[in-house]
């Protein structure tokens, strides 16, 4: 069992992450404006390792006192950085070139999905018929609410830019797994950090290869999208999002995730005055009922302890 203190620490962290991550679609649209989508993953990439910089040397506890990397966990930390930040990002940022905000943000239901799928195939944890039919459910909405979501400003080619979104989930379904075998044993900090570096270093060739424009955005507002989203994303998030995978059962880490589709939709409606058509919601619906199709019911387990409830060790 984990201590309650750990608990009730992890679902604030956990809730924090959730309305940074939702607030990310508008913040990418608001960049795309004016910025190529790899200027803008590398920009952010590169503002986090210089946030990051100072930290690992400030604060011992980061990288001085983390345990050493064990050879066996190479595979999962490579694993990690290459799901999120570099193939993650590659993708989502494409789709949000081609699909809304609001219709990415909805997406990102899957992911528990996948998560749950990559345990199955790699980790051989096992699958209920109810997991199976949440999914198959779940992804009859995410094929619905593409088809049935006409070019707009805001989404120009949403089945594209879905399928795109879709694979980013995908992706982090993986990071998700590599991050549960590597959370409680290193420092968040030192992970995030880790992906902040790892990022910074893969898109670099792609801005020198690639035309991408200034390195500094002449578009004000742009230029303060992409700062957020270096700093308050890139580092505090994911800081936050692997604290709390560290200190709960990763089934009920994503399960979070739910909470960003309707966060998102809140507020792309009042930064980028995005709406949906009841069709579109419909199907959003859909989604949302297949991904709790699959979901176990939180605290199933009495402490022993305390004799509050927690949830499975």
């Amino acid at each position: 069992m984990k201590p309650i203190k750990h608990i009730t620490v992890a679902y604030p962290c956990l809730v924090a992450a959730m309305v940074l991550w939702a607030s990310t679609f508008a913040a990418q649209k608001l960049a795309l404006r004016t910025c190529h989508p790899t200027h803008i993953i590398f920009a952010r990439m590169f503002i986090a390792s210089l946030c990051a910089i100072p930290f690992s040397f400030s604060f011992s506890f980061v990288f001085k006192n983390r345990p050493k990397i064990r050879q066996k966990d190479i595979k999962f930390l490579v694993m990690l950085v290459l799901c999120e930040p570099c193939l993650y990002f590659f993708f989502e940022t494409r789709a949000l070139v081609y699909t809304s905000a609001s219709q990415a943000g909805m997406l990102t239901t899957m992911v528990p999905l996948f998560t749950a799928l990559g345990a199955w195939i790699f980790l051989q944890e096992r699958l209920d018929t109810r997991t199976f039919t949440g999914f198959f459910v779940a992804t009859g909405g995410a094929l619905w609410l593409s088809l049935a979501s006409p070019p707009d400003p805001h989404g120009p080619n949403p089945l594209l830019g879905n399928t795109f979104e879709l694979i980013a989930m995908l992706c982090a379904g993986g990071y998700t797994i590599s991050l549960k075998k590597l959370a409680g044993r290193y420092n968040p900090m030192f992970l995030a950090f880790i992906q902040a570096f790892a990022g910074t270093a893969f898109y670099l060739p792609f801005m020198l290869i690639q035309d991408t424009g200034p390195l500094v955005p002449q578009d004000p507002v742009a230029l303060w999208a992409i700062i957020y989203l270096g700093v308050v994303i890139t580092i505090g998030a994911y800081a936050f999002y692997n604290f709390g995978v560290s200190r709960i059962p990763a089934s009920q880490a994503t399960a979070f995730i739910n909470l960003i589709p309707v966060l998102t939709l809140v507020m792309n409606a009042i930064v980028l005055e995005e709406h949906f058509s009841t069709v579109q919601y419909m199907a959003s619906t859909l989604v949302l009922a297949g991904v709790i199709m699959t979901q176990e019911i939180p605290f199933q387990r009495a402490g022993k302890a305390t004799g509050m409830p927690l949830p499975p060790a």
